[in-house]
Order: C-alpha cells, then sequence, then structure tokens
C-alpha cells in the first residue's frame, strides 16, 4: 500500500462510490453517530471522509472538519454542502499519517473504513491520538480479517491486489489494537453479521 496506489484507487471510485458503498456502510455510520453522542457542542475530526456520505447524519450544533487524501472524493463531498450542512466548518486534502492540526484540537476523532487504507497504521492512529484532547473520544470503524475460514482464505486470496484494490483486506483485529499501544473501550459489531466492527478508545483526560 502506498499514496499514489490509493489515490489512483479512489480517483475510479469516486465517481460511483456512493451507489456503492452508501447503503452497505451505512449502520456503521448510524452506529457511530450513537457511540459519539451527545454531540452539541463537540469539534469532531473525521479522518477519510470521502464523499462525504456521513456528513448529513452530524447535527447542526457540532462542529465537523472533513480530510481525505483522495481530491475526487473530496470533490464529491464539496457538492453535498451546497444543500446546506451547518455542522461542516472545513474539508480538507490531507494525509491522514501526516495531520495539519494541533495537538488536542478535537474532542473527537473519527476514522470510517480507513485502517485498511493507510500505509502505516500505527501513523494513522498516532495522529488521531495526537490531535484529540485529553479525555476525548477515538473512534475507529473498519473490516477486520474474517474468523469465518472461507471468508479468510478468500480475503488471503485478495492479499496480493491490495494495491490494485486500494485496501488491504486480511488485517487482524489484534495487530491493529497491538500497533495503537492503546486498549479499547468497547469493541462491537458496525454492520450485519459484524463482518465491519467498532472500536472505541478513550484518552485519559491526563494524557
Amino acid at each position: 500500500m502506498d499514496l499514489v496506489s490509493i489515490r489512483k484507487s479512489y480517483k475510479r471510485y469516486a465517481r460511483h462510490y456512493d451507489a456503492t458503498f452508501g447503503r452497505v456502510f451505512a449502520t456503521g455510520r448510524e452506529r457511530a453517530q450513537e457511540t459519539l453522542a451527545p454531540l452539541p457542542g463537540k469539534r469532531v475530526l473525521e479522518v477519510g471522509v470521502g464523499t462525504g456520505l456521513s456528513l448529513p447524519d452530524y447535527p447542526d450544533d457540532c462542529e465537523v472538519v472533513g480530510i481525505d487524501i483522495s481530491r475526487e472524493m473530496l470533490d464529491v463531498a464539496r457538492g453535498r454542502l451546497n444543500g446546506g450542512l451547518p455542522a461542516v466548518s472545513g474539508l480538507c486534502e490531507m494525509d491522514a499519517e501526516q495531520l495539519g492540526f494541533a495537538d488536542g484540537s478535537f474532542d473527537a476523532v473519527v476514522a470510517m473504513y480507513v485502517a485498511t487504507v493507510v500505509p502505516n497504521p500505527d501513523r494513522l492512529f498516532a495522529e488521531m491520538w495526537r490531535v484529540c484532547r485529553p479525555g476525548g473520544q477515538i473512534l475507529v470503524i473498519n473490516h477486520f480479517a474474517s474468523r469465518q475460514w472461507l471468508l479468510r482464505g478468500f480475503e488471503r486470496c485478495l492479499r496480493p491486489l491490495s494495491r490494485a484494490v486500494g485496501f488491504r483486506p486480511d488485517m487482524e483485529f489484534e495487530d491493529f489494537v497491538h500497533v495503537t499501544g492503546q486498549e479499547p473501550a468497547t469493541v462491537a459489531p458496525a454492520s450485519l453479521f459484524g463482518y465491519w466492527k467498532q472500536v472505541e478508545f478513550r484518552k485519559p483526560a491526563h494524557a
């Protein structure tokens, strides 16, 4: 996985992403809003905001900043703002592994379906942790390697195609938790049959 192949993949996906993945990922977006609640007054960073599918879900009385590495995906997201989304204060083209925000800038940091896309999940999480304020939330929703033997075998077969498809299909949940260096506060299914997981971290108030 590298930024060049990721950008190429999502340039191809941008036009059709909503139709392909909108309904598939809807449950995960709903669970994220429930976990982040209450949202009024919070400043939220959404890492890998993509086409902005989640942006209409945020209440008007919070502030949301979205970042993504794909200019084409962000162009679609900016089109949503024409309908009026008061909560969204900015959409920026930015590398998730090098966030251009000061330490402790956000009350909550969310990454939905991003951990298997970035080249270095450890750097992704380190940056999310850095920009989250002490006492804040970090929420990761992602697919991890299946425990079902047939799906697991299929995921492993896809591994050589990671650069072409733009994501890592067989990342182990335990490996991801290990590289974060943190213990999750909660782990819950984010979709039917638990194919995607929601992993919540809480940054200590004294951090």
